[in-house]
C-alpha cells in the first residue's frame, strides 16, 4: 500500500480556489474511464460508488508509492492542483483503454478504469478521443439505504448533476477522507476492500453534514455548477470519532 502523502497546510491546499503556488506547477489530471455499453449500462449509483473506490485503488496502489512506476506522476498530480476527468467507452473504445497501463475496478455491474496521472495537455490519444460530456445514468431501482457501520458519500441533495459530473466528486470526496485517515485506518479500509456507499443527501440533513466536520468537496465550477458549491461529504466512521477529520471546506477543479 502507498505511503501517506506529506501534510500540507490548509493554506497550500490542492483543493483550495484561491491562486496560489500551485498553480505554477506542471498540471497534471487524474483519468478516469466508465464502461457504458449501449445495451447494457451500469446503474448510476453503482458507477458512482465504483468511480470512488477508483480512486482510492490507486491511491493505495504500491506502484504510486515510494520509486513505483507511477510514484512521479502521482506525487507530480498531487503537488499541483487535483483534477479528475470522467471519460466513457464502449465496445472497441473499452478494450483500447484497458490495453493502456491502469487498474479495473468492478462493482456490482460497473466497471471503471483508473489510469495514472497524465499532463493536462498530454492524453494517450485513444483516451484523449473519448467523449466527456453525455455521461448520464439512471438507477433503475431505488439504492437501499447505506450501512451506517460503513463509509457513506453524501452528495448535495440541491444539485443536479451528470453522472460523469458526479463521479468525479465521490472520487474526490473520497480522496479527501483517505487523506484524513491514519494509517492504521487506510490498511483496515484497503484490506476490507474499500467498502463505502454514495447516497442523495436527505435536504433535512444537508446542513448538518456540512458543518459536522466531515471533509467536504467544494467545486471549483468549471462545468455544470457555480463555483463554490458544497458537493459531496465524506462520512467515514473513523472521522466521526476521531478529532483529525478537519471538516474544512475544499475546493476542487473537475470537468
Amino acid at each position: 500500500m502507498s505511503e501517506n502523502p506529506t501534510p500540507v497546510s490548509e493554506s497550500d491546499s490542492p483543493f483550495r480556489s484561491e491562486p496560489s503556488a500551485r498553480d505554477e506547477a506542471p498540471q497534471f489530471v487524474l483519468p478516469l474511464v466508465v464502461r457504458i455499453e449501449r445495451a447494457d449500462p451500469p446503474a448510476r449509483t453503482d458507477a458512482l460508488e465504483t468511480a470512488a473506490r477508483a480512486v482510492l485503488t490507486i491511491l493505495a496502489d504500491e506502484r504510486s508509492a515510494g520509486e513505483g512506476e507511477w510514484a512521479g506522476a502521482m506525487r507530480d498530480w498531487q503537488d499541483a492542483r487535483i483534477r479528475k476527468v470522467v471519460r466513457r467507452a464502449r465496445g472497441a473504445e473499452w478494450r483500447r483503454a484497458e490495453a493502456l497501463p491502469g487498474i479495473t475496478v468492478t462493482g456490482k455491474a460497473a466497471e471503471v478504469r483508473v489510469f495514472p496521472p497524465v499532463p493536462l495537455d498530454g492524453w494517450p490519444k485513444d483516451l484523449a478521443r473519448l467523449q466527456v460530456s453525455g455521461t448520464d445514468l439512471d438507477d433503475p431501482q431505488l439504492p437501499v439505504d447505506p450501512d451506517p457501520s460503513a463509509p457513506v458519500l453524501w452528495l448535495n441533495p440541491d444539485l443536479g448533476m451528470s453522472a460523469g459530473k458526479a463521479m468525479a466528486q465521490a472520487g474526490h470526496a473520497a480522496q479527501l477522507a483517505w487523506w484524513e485517515l491514519s494509517g492504521e485506518e487506510r490498511a483496515a479500509w484497503h484490506d476490507a476492500g474499500f467498502p463505502l456507499a454514495v447516497r442523495t443527501a436527505d435536504p433535512a440533513h444537508w446542513p448538518g453534514l456540512t458543518g459536522s466536520g466531515l471533509p467536504l468537496v467544494r467545486d471549483a465550477g468549471f462545468t455544470e455548477i457555480a463555483p463554490g458549491s458544497c458537493t459531496v461529504v465524506a462520512d467515514h466512521p473513523a472521522l466521526r470519532r476521531e478529532p483529525h477529520g478537519t471538516g474544512r471546506a475544499v475546493s476542487t477543479r473537475s470537468e
